[in-house]
């Protein structure tokens, strides 16, 4: 295992479940799309389809439910049913806002996400952060969203960054894959507990005192001796 180094280029953070309390949201949804195809959901089924755009999400439960080819129709179907649950509104994490500000301070940051535009403009408008954000990326405006790494790639290159002098949060096996293939140091909090993650970092939460002690030593890699 690595560490975070703290001269670095840029931070490019995931959203749902990592900055934004969405998982429930998505939780919510996904145990209703389940039980109407007559299936329970659990922790099995929530690792399925945690971190992976609504397209993948739909094809994992379509294959789950038996419905090769309805893959569309049921990520259809979640769609409408998450859009209903942020509709009511999603909060910033513990220590999220605190984060991304003194990261902000010091190098540019961005948002990597595998949800589409419009349900990553509703989780950081919702949870006040979007204004902390120039530069945010959506799995529907790449060819190919996590576990690939091209929004990490495309969002390192709209910083000015190197990805090898970069810094990826996550919360899933998706995005970490993702970061990885593009070449950033990886923090992780997890979302789903015991699962044994790829990390340089690793964490209960984004408040963590060794999180916040690197982030106000973080320095710009160019301006370091």
């Amino acid at each position: 295992m690595r560490s975070l180094p703290t001269g670095v280029e840029a931070v490019v953070f995931d959203c749902d479940g990592l900055l934004v309390d969405t998982e429930p949201c998505w939780t919510v949804a996904e145990t209703a799309v389940f039980a109407a195809h007559g299936h329970p959901f659990g922790p099995e089924q929530k690792a399925l389809v945690i971190g992976r755009t609504l397209e993948a999400a739909g094809e994992a439960m379509a294959g789950y439910f038996g419905r090769p080819g309805a893959g569309a129709e049921i990520a259809d179907e979640l769609l409408r049913r998450v859009r209903k649950e942020l509709a009511q509104g999603a909060a910033a994490l513990p220590g999220a806002a605190e984060l991304v500000r003194a990261c902000r301070a010091a190098v540019p940051v961005a948002v990597a996400s595998n949800s589409p535009r419009e349900l990553l403009d509703a989780a950081l408008g919702s949870a006040g952060l979007a204004e902390y954000f120039t530069h945010s990326f959506a799995a529907d405006e790449v060819r190919q969203p996590k576990p690939a790494p091209e929004l990490y790639l495309t969002a390192c290159a709209a910083l000015g960054a190197a990805p090898g002098r970069s810094v990826a949060f996550e919360d899933s096996a998706t995005g970490i894959a993702a970061a990885r293939a593009a070449g950033l140091y990886v923090a992780v909090v997890p979302s789903l507990p015991g699962v044994d993650l790829d990390h340089d970092w690793l964490g209960a939460g984004l408040t963590a005192p060794d999180l916040r002690d690197w982030a106000r030593n973080l320095a710009p890699v160019t301006q370091l001796p």
